[in-house]
């Protein structure tokens, strides 16, 4: 039994193999794909993966966080104003004494301070803390556009490899199709010749084994494409019951360039944001250097304040009006910390500087992987249609010679299993190398809908 396809692929048959098939092999007939449901085109599927993506969406919001955030303000280079404002009631017992020697008792007396305070406050110097801060907003926010990019990417890639899935599971099917058709023919032969005396009850009987195990093929292969079509609704954030078909042929790009798609591998966003990545670790060491310089601020605001108190020197006191002036906080010693913070912030500058090469290195590999299997596989393409062509022809000489009885029921199977064999190799073939072709446009951040 031949293994069912659960790969990616794609299958468009060349020019010779779209002729007029024989009455052995007559034109397929889609299977898999609803035929009452409406056909969904490459283009259109990628723009539904778009629109319902919810890592997408996901993304958007990152994003619109970031933007949120890269404000002056945010990084501390706005003046904040407070305003205070406090009514306390004070009931005391009291026992004073004077130097008059007159002293004084009172029990549950009752003082009332009010006040109220507007107070604003604005970071004139702090070592360039506001500068980096700010630009450290910036490229955070660079970074997840970019990181909405590659999820972008990455929809694209798993709709089409899904789309193409379904295309592959489907294209087999047609071969399988093709095949059973002739041992139906081969059994209504044998018994058109054993109602004549000329068949024996053991070619029917290995006749119709063949074909109830070709129709059992054929089953666990249609399961199979209504699973790629379940993964390719997910893949578009649809109800997996949604009736869809997809497009019949889909043909490889044989355009592609190696020297193209290397220069192209710059602009990857996955490499992009961990080069955004390491700018910002270095405006966090900027940071923190900002700490151990002096931090210099004009403060100024109003006061109200009112006292009323029923004992003491002072039994009510008011007073009210606008002040203004510098601060300056200098950190003299703090243990040590600041230059650690400093020294940590070096560090995660390394790191991540190791990590976009890494990054890098990994990215190139599998580029080149892709593109050394794409070079291989368009070479195999075109040598299983040929095999294609000529296992057909094959079958079709075999049910001739069957017709004159020349050929036997063995010959007709053998020839049968050439054919599934090379239509299931073609179909591999063109899904790896659609498979390398998706490969490379998503490393490249070549993908459109």
């Amino acid at each position: 039994m031949k293994p069912l396809l659960i790969g990616l692929g794609l299958l468009s048959f060349s020019p010779a193999l779209a002729q007029t098939p024989t009455p052995a092999v007559p034109p397929p007939t889609v299977v898999a794909a609803d035929s009452a449901a409406p056909v969904l085109t490459l283009h259109d599927a990628l723009q539904t993966a778009l629109k319902n993506s919810l890592d997408i969406q996901i993304g958007q919001n990152n994003v619109e966080v970031q933007s949120l955030q890269n404000t002056l303000g945010f990084a501390g280079g706005l003046p904040t104003v407070g305003l205070n404002v406090s009514n306390n009631v004070v009931i005391n017992n009291t026992n004073q004494q004077f130097n008059t020697g007159d002293p004084r008792t009172a029990t549950g007396a009752r003082s009332t301070q009010y006040a109220v305070g507007l107070a604003g406050n604005y970071l004139l110097y702090n070592g360039g803390y506001v500068v980096a801060n700010r630009k450290r907003l910036g490229e955070l926010q660079q970074i997840s556009e970019l990181q909405l990019n590659s999820t972008v990417q990455n929809v694209l890639a798993d709709a089409s490899l899904k789309y193409y899935a379904v295309v592959q599971q489907q294209r087999y099917i047609r071969t399988l199709e093709a095949s059973v058709e002739v041992s139906r023919q081969k059994l209504r032969l044998i018994d058109a010749r054993q109602a004549v005396g000329l068949a024996n009850n053991a070619d029917r009987f290995q006749a119709q084994l063949d074909l109830n195990a070709q129709l059992q093929t054929q089953q666990q292969q249609a399961l199979a494409a209504q699973q790629a079509k379940a993964d390719l609704l997910r893949a578009l954030t649809l109800n997996l019951a949604t009736p869809i078909a997809v497009e019949d042929t889909i043909p490889v790009d044989r355009s592609l360039r190696w020297t193209d798609l290397e220069a192209a591998l710059a602009r990857n966003p996955d490499l992009l944001a961990a080069d955004r990545q390491v700018r910002v670790n270095e405006l966090l060491t900027r940071l923190a250097q900002a700490n151990r310089y002096p931090a210099l601020s004009l403060n100024a605001g109003t006061n109200y304040n009112r006292a009323q108190n029923a004992v003491g020197n002072t039994l009510f006191n008011q007073s009210y009006g606008p002040y203004g002036g510098l601060g300056l906080t200098l950190p003299v010693y703090t243990g040590g910390v600041n230059k650690r913070l400093v020294d940590v912030a070096r560090v995660n500058t390394r790191t991540a500087e190791l990590q976009r090469t890494s990054l890098q290195q990994t990215y190139l590999t599998n580029a080149r992987k892709a593109w050394l299997a794409y070079e291989q596989t368009l070479a195999l393409v075109d040598t299983a249609e040929q095999n294609y062509t000529t296992a057909r022809r094959l079958l079709k000489l075999i049910q001739m010679r069957l017709d004159a009885g020349i050929s036997t029921l063995v010959d007709v199977r053998i020839a049968q299993q050439s054919f599934e064999d090379a239509g299931y190799r073609l179909v591999t073939y063109r899904y790896n190398a659609k498979s390398a072709e998706i490969t490379l446009r998503q490393l490249a951040a070549l993908l459109t809908p």
